[in-house]
């Protein structure tokens, strides 16, 4: 984080000494424009996203220009009271071609940064690595109302407030589906595909924990949004 720092430090000192350099800095380097979903990861970027948790209004217009570009359909869901309350929260239906083995919700940074997660990531990796459309994600759920590996004593998981999601699993257009369980390790475009969605993914999230870190994550990558940089 004190890179992040660092470097808007030094953008916005050079903005101040020359105003025109606002203007010509590309948006992933640029820290006053809004965060777009099509914005390449950077440090910068990776700060806009951390903002966007203190700014509902902002993360909704990303999420809502998203969506009329194509990107995701979502529909926004009443805040929730109780032992784990949602406030802000969204319901992801798609994301644009790619469709999803159901609903789930998310924090508005989550749909932010799983939108990013595809766009940029799963399905570009799916046409370059595999010549083929990824059109399915397939997922474990997002929200449960929990802690940290269901323990009945400890902090909360991130699955609590809707900040985490466990992919599965990702359908190509040929038909075949390529799961974490049985690809991870696997010889072949699978797993090579599987670890490049895993390492090219991680900027666009706080964490990324896969099959590598546990037996508890052998099956999905969790996708979560504290910390920072966190990918194992």
């Amino acid at each position: 984080m004190r890179y992040i720092l660092f470097a808007l430090i030094i953008l916005t000192a050079g903005v101040m000494f020359f105003p025109r350099l606002s203007q010509q800095l590309p948006p992933q380097y640029n820290p006053f424009t809004p965060l777009s979903v099509t914005d390449p990861p950077g440090l910068i970027t990776q700060y806009k996203l951390r903002r966007l948790s203190k700014n509902p209004d902002a993360c909704l217009a990303v999420l809502n220009r998203a969506q009329s570009d194509g990107f995701l359909s979502f529909q926004t869901v009443g805040d929730t009271s109780g032992q784990c309350p949602l406030t802000g929260a969204v319901r992801i239906r798609n994301f644009g071609k790619v469709s999803l083995s159901s609903s789930f919700l998310a924090s508005c940074p989550l749909a932010v940064s799983t939108t990013m997660f595809v766009a940029q990531a799963a399905a570009p990796l799916a046409d370059s690595l595999l010549g083929q459309k990824l059109v399915r994600l397939d997922h474990l759920g997002s929200f449960a109302c929990r802690n940290v590996y269901h323990r009945a004593q400890g902090r909360l998981s991130e699955h609590a407030t809707a900040d985490a999601l466990d992919l599965a699993g990702f359908k190509m257009s040929a038909g075949e589906t390529i799961g974490v369980a049985r690809g991870w390790k696997k010889e072949g475009k699978e797993s090579s595909y599987l670890h490049q969605v895993f390492s090219e993914g991680c900027p666009f999230f706080g964490n990324i924990i896969g099959p590598d870190y546990n037996a508890a994550h052998a099956n999905h990558f969790h996708l979560g949004m504290h910390w920072f940089g966190f990918c194992r």
